[in-house]
């Protein structure tokens, strides 16, 4: 295979397994190459490896009734892939030295190595993303020349240089270069979970002219604009007629709790499972979010978004194939790129004020009127 596929291995499709475990923006962002993959080859066997709490970005939860779907077609609960597989790193962390970690590391050895795969790609470049696409033993293991670990690359047996801006062009170039072909990004093919969708009508069914959704916490604290502000901008819209659903892990959330009390009661915690945010996100009016998953999600599903920036750069991880007139992205201009984890807020996010927010808030939602009346 000379480090490319070409169309069949050994008169049959070929087997891929992606690997991008988390988190859930990064899944997003991998996900219009590996549809455009999809698109291209319906026949071809696509799995993924990913934490258990991203899976129903690509699966929805099974019915009670049914308990062997997983094993059936793909289908609108399942349209991208033809299987996920767990990989807990989260829960591993917790129990490293562990008898029953050992176990499940052994056990994904095993399910990887005998799904014969052919391809594999390491769509995340840390060293834990490398090691677990390692383990499948497939005939082609890609990964990015310069991945976000150094030394991820030492485990690749073949390294794709990418030259893209944005992480999702960047994605296409590294699946299209593992299997020799030239992709380009595609609309993301999420599940459809009828029980959330149910969940979901029956929360929004009073909410008269539409729903903004918000997501005021990141991956880490540079990335979060302040919450009382979020609430600001609640208050704002809540005075127009448009209610606020507050995105949150538990009903506990500490900052979900701090937008709604500043938001003067216009604002509710929706703690929600995955599947339901998605359900949640598709009716939204309108997305405000700093660089988090929520955010990538609503650009996923077309929905209008306000992003807000600061350590990080949108041209490279911004909301990805949005037309015009649903997106603006706020970003001050002594915002400097730094994916250095600290906990305050960056200072150029900071610069951000409550008045822009909410006048690119109700921008989106006017633009959203004409449309409809169009």
């Amino acid at each position: 295979m000379s480090q490319s596929t070409g169309e069949e291995r050994e008169g049959r499709p070929l087997r891929v397994l992606i690997v991008r475990i988390g988190a859930m923006g990064d899944v997003l962002h991998a996900m219009p190459a590996v549809t455009a993959l999809r698109e291209r080859h319906p026949e071809w066997q696509i799995d993924w490896a990913i934490e258990p709490r991203w899976s129903e970005l690509l699966e929805a939860q099974p019915e009670i009734h049914d308990p062997e779907w997983r094993f059936s077609q793909r289908d609108e609960r399942r349209p991208l892939i033809d299987r996920w597989i767990s990989v807990p790193t989260r829960e591993w962390k917790k129990r490293p030295l562990a008898v029953s970690t050992m176990v499940d590391i052994r056990g994904l050895r095993k399910d990887l190595r005998g799904a014969q795969y052919d391809v594999c790609v390491d769509m995340q470049g840390a060293i834990r993303s490398a090691v677990i696409g390692r383990m499948a033993g497939a005939g082609v293991f890609a990964g990015l020349a310069e991945p976000r670990e150094a030394a991820a690359a030492w485990l690749y047996g073949l390294r794709v240089k990418v030259e893209a801006a944005h992480v999702v062009e960047q994605g296409c170039e590294l699946l299209g270069g593992a299997v020799g072909e030239v992709l380009r990004p595609a609309k993301v093919m999420l599940p459809v979970d009828a029980a959330a969708e149910l969940w979901c009508d029956e929360l929004v069914e009073k909410s008269g002219d539409g729903f903004a959704l918000m997501a005021p916490t990141a991956g880490w604290g540079a990335k979060q604009w302040p919450a009382e502000r979020y609430g600001a901008v609640a208050a704002e819209l809540g005075q127009a007629g448009f209610r606020t659903l507050v995105n949150a892990a538990s009903a506990e959330d500490e900052a979900a709790r701090r937008v709604v009390e500043a938001s003067g009661g216009a604002a509710v915690v929706v703690p929600c499972s995955v599947g339901q945010m998605i359900a949640l996100t598709r009716r939204a009016r309108v997305v405000i979010a700093g660089d988090t998953g929520p955010l990538h999600l609503a650009a996923a599903l077309g929905r209008p978004v306000v992003g807000l920036f600061g350590p990080t750069d949108p041209e490279r991880n911004g909301p990805y194939g949005m037309r015009e007139d649903r997106v603006r992205v706020l970003r001050h201009g002594s915002s400097r790129r730094d994916h250095s984890r600290r906990a305050e807020t960056e200072q150029g996010l900071m610069q951000i004020r409550v008045e822009e927010v909410t006048e690119a808030a109700f921008a989106l939602l006017r633009a959203g009127q004409d449309t409809v009346k169009a």
